[in-house]
């Protein structure tokens, strides 16, 4: 990473003119166009990024955080010591160094073939064509709501350069909205500090009806029916999604129950 960073520092403004010319970093506006950028690129992150913790636990000592207590303090242990090093880099550098909880999109399906391939299929590990989420309970996990949130929001404030965490529901809670704000008030008392509430959007584009639609649409019979869902933090047509993702997406499991702990 630092030996990308100055490839990039050594750079010109005239190298990027977008990106210098439009303010995005501070005192960019002072360069000019035969400037070195270094001085104004040490504003920005250097963020290291990690998923499959979920894998790596079960790697371990055979279970994963939602399915053991120890689990749950071995990757907490774990993120903590990647969080320090990156603290120490910054020292270190006098940059500014992160920890990123990363879906990886490529990435995710990438690292299982070349672990598959040098190890074999593993049982919750490598059987699969995709690593979960950073620090996520494995997409397939038959847990609440409540739990999910409580086992994640530790690594929310270990994870500086972002991250993410989302509860799954079967159908838009639109008639049951004190159970919506109820979970969104849980989110914020465990410190997720950033959280997403998963439902499906099917579209029919033929006569406009949309709602959970299962086959072709029950109105005008259409197959013509858009598949929204959320799957890195964003909403995207399912045909969009990479085959690691799109199998992801199937083995999801709702996190149907709102009862709280």
């Amino acid at each position: 990473m630092m030996h990308r960073y100055q490839i990039q520092a050594n750079l010109r403004v005239r190298d990027m003119p977008f990106l210098m010319g439009q303010g995005l970093y501070i005192d960019s506006d002072k360069l000019k166009s035969e400037d070195k950028i270094a001085e104004v690129i040490r504003h920005g992150t250097l963020s290291i990024g990690f998923i499959g913790l979920a894998e790596a636990l079960t790697a371990l000592i055979g279970s994963h955080q939602a399915q053991s207590a120890e689990a749950q303090a071995l990757g907490l242990e774990t993120i903590t010591f990647m969080r320090k090093m990156v603290d120490h880099f910054a020292d270190q550098y006098d940059l500014n160094f992160t920890l990123l909880a990363t879906p990886a999109e490529g990435l995710s399906g990438r690292f299982v073939k070349i672990d598959r391939g040098l190890y074999g299929e593993i049982a919750g590990v490598t059987d699969k064509d995709y690593y979960t989420n950073s620090f996520h309970v494995p997409v397939n996990c038959e847990t609440s709501s409540f739990n999910k949130m409580a086992l994640e929001a530790p690594y929310h404030a270990l994870t500086n350069a972002g991250h993410i965490s989302y509860v799954e529901l079967d159908a838009p809670p639109i008639n049951n909205l004190e159970a919506y704000e109820t979970l969104v008030r849980y989110m914020a008392s465990v410190g997720i500090g950033y959280g997403g509430i998963n439902f499906p959007i099917d579209e029919c584009p033929v006569c406009g009806n949309h709602g959970v639609i299962e086959g072709n649409c029950p109105v005008c019979g259409s197959a013509e029916i858009r598949r929204i869902r959320r799957i890195t933090g964003y909403l995207s047509t399912v045909d969009r999604f990479n085959d690691a993702k799109q199998q992801e997406l199937r083995d999801r499991r709702p996190h149907a129950s709102l009862s709280p702990l």
